[in-house]
Formats: C-alpha cells, structure tokens, sequence
C-alpha cells in the first residue's frame, strides 16, 4: 500500500497534532483509543496498513460521488455565483447535471475533488482520534442504566469531534468549496488555476480571514451534523442492535444510511449558509454582513426552501458517508480481534 503514503502521512500527522493541540484543552490524547492497539501491544505499522486501506476506500467513495459533490454546490450557491446570470441559473439536479458534462466536460464533474481528498484523509483521523477521547469524557455512562445520558452525551462527543477537527482543515474546506463553483470549460476562463492558486489568491486580497470566511457557522453545522452522525450511530447501535456483538454488515449500513440522512439534512441550511458566505470572499462588493444577515436574506429574498438546494444530490452523495461508519467499525473489529491475537501469543 505505497499509493497513498502521503495522505496516510498527513493522517498521522493530524494525529499528532490532536494530541499537541489537546493539551491545551485541559487534556492528553495519551493513548489516542481508535483501536490503535486496544492494549494488546498490537504492531502499528499493521494498524496504519489497515488504516491506510480504510482511507484508501473512503477517498474511492468521495472521488465516486464528486460529480454529486459538485452539482450540489452549484446549485447551493448559483445565486451568488458571479459567473451565473440569471438567466442560465440552474433548474434542478438533472438540468445541473447535464449542463455541466455539455458546457464544460464530463471532467468538469470532479473538479476540486483533489482538493476535497486531500481534507478528507486528515478529516476523518481527527475527527476519530477526537471522536473517542470525547465519548470517554462526556458519553462513560451505561447505556442500560443512563440510555439517555448515554444517548447524549454521545451527541456531544460527537459534536465536539466535528467541530475540533474542523479548525486544521477549513482551509482545504473553503478551496474544495471554491473550486467546485469555479465555473468555464478552459483554465483561462475560470477564476483559480487550482487549490493552491485558489488559497493563493483569496489570501492575497482576504488575508487569512478570507479562507476561514463562515466558520463560525460551520462549526454550528459540523457540531449539528457530527452530533447525529457519530452520536446517533455509536448510541443507536445499542438500542437497534442491543447485545449482538456483530450484526450484519447489510443491516449496520442500513442504518448508518438513516443516520447520515437524517444528520445532513438537520444540518443542510446551516451549510448552505457557510457556502454562501464563503463565496463572498475575493469580492469587492459585500453580499453579508455575516451569518444572521445571511440567513435573513436567503429567507426574504428566495423563500426558506432555498436552506434546502441542492439536497437531493446531498442525500446521493451521503452513501459515502455510510460506507465509511461502517468500514471503521469493521476496522476496530479487526484491531480487537488482531490484538488479542497477538495478546494470546
């Protein structure tokens, strides 16, 4: 598994950057409880191999759905979109669709998915590695005896990831988001070249702020949607599931497709208004004046369903994020199981 020893690099180094970085919030991440080594003295050379192919399926499912990805924030941010008149805005799902593979190319469809690879690896190891400290803080109830303080306090842990984890690649969230509305079939007619003349560029004209534009909204959102994701799974496991140690894979997917739907849509609106602030940035005119000006605006001027475009290509594209609950359960089964192995030896 030598292809993505780069992102697996970064991976690890997020990691370790948690753990630096937690300290700092009256903690240590000392033994980061991922399933790691369960305390089995498990090799962690074979842990990031495992890893390594737990990321590697889970870039494959976000470069999958990209053109998904993409019609999504089109539609999401067409009215602010500079390069969109009135006149060629969008229809819907299908007419974005079309439109794309005919006025730009079928590649068009995964443009910025580099960009959104790139966040996804560190994403998803932060958010895990916090993930699991943070039930140990706030969710280390019984779910028998406390079900509902077990039930919340997984919603918080779960939060608190998303939104930890968010802070270290915004960045990369901000590029993915720009690159994806970068509309016109050649390079010369669009406004970035790539992810790093796209970070280039809005901190030249918007300095750092620029590129963290709408992230205070984005941690409401991400602490919404990590909240019902990690949260709801972890603890509705239990009560779907109750003592069975391993239920099916096909009924886990299920079930984390229902989480990760109903998690998305929860926190669509809030989405929908960190990307339209963020494409304020690089303007010289002022479309906000920040989040609460934005949210009015959308509901006066284009009806509250407008929180909600784009949500059709959402609910497609959050197979992705299915897939990946389950292969990490998966993943910290084979780690239990390895470990006590390598225990009994």
């Amino acid at each position: 598994m030598t292809r993505n020893n780069g992102l697996l690099a970064i991976s690890r180094y997020c990691i370790n950057v948690g753990m630096q970085q937690t300290q700092s919030f009256g903690f240590v991440l000392e033994d980061l409880d991922l399933g790691l080594n369960f305390g089995f003295g498990l090799d962690l050379d074979l842990t990031f191999d495992v890893l390594d192919l737990v990321l590697d399926l889970g870039a494959i499912s976000k470069t999958a759905v990209a053109p998904l990805e993409r019609v999504k924030l089109l539609l999401q941010t067409q009215d602010v979109n500079q390069k969109i008149s009135q006149s060629k805005k969008y229809k819907g799902f299908g007419d974005c669709l079309v439109r794309c593979i005919r006025e730009e190319g079928t590649i068009s469809l995964w443009r910025g998915n580099w960009a959104n690879v790139l966040r996804y690896f560190p994403t998803q190891a932060l958010n895990f590695a916090f993930k699991e400290r943070y039930q140990q803080m706030f969710a280390n109830y019984d779910p028998v005896i406390n079900p509902y303080k077990f039930f919340a306090g997984n919603l918080f842990a779960g939060g608190m990831a998303g939104a930890t984890g968010l802070f270290f690649v915004y960045p990369l969230d901000f590029a993915r988001t720009r690159l994806g509305v970068d509309i016109g079939k050649s390079v010369s007619e669009r406004q970035f070249k790539g992810m790093n003349d796209c970070i280039a560029k809005i901190y030249k004209t918007d300095g750092i702020q620029g590129l963290y534009r709408g992230f205070s909204i984005s941690v409401a959102g991400i602490f919404v949607y990590r909240a019902f994701y990690f949260g709801g799974y972890d603890a509705g496991k239990r009560f779907m599931f109750g003592d069975n140690p391993n239920p099916s894979i096909l009924y886990r997917f299920l079930f984390a497709q229902f989480v990760t739907s109903s998690s998305e849509f929860l926190a669509y609106p809030l989405d929908t208004i960190r990307r339209r602030l963020m494409m304020q940035s690089g303007r010289g005119d002022i479309i906000y004046r920040g989040t609460i000006d934005c949210a009015r605006k959308i509901a006066v001027t284009e009806g509250f369903t407008a929180f909600f475009k784009g949500n059709l290509s959402n609910i497609y594209r959050s197979v992705g994020s299915s897939l990946v609950l389950v292969l990490y359960d998966e993943f910290k089964r084979y780690m239990f199981l390895a470990g006590q192995a390598s225990y009994a030896k």
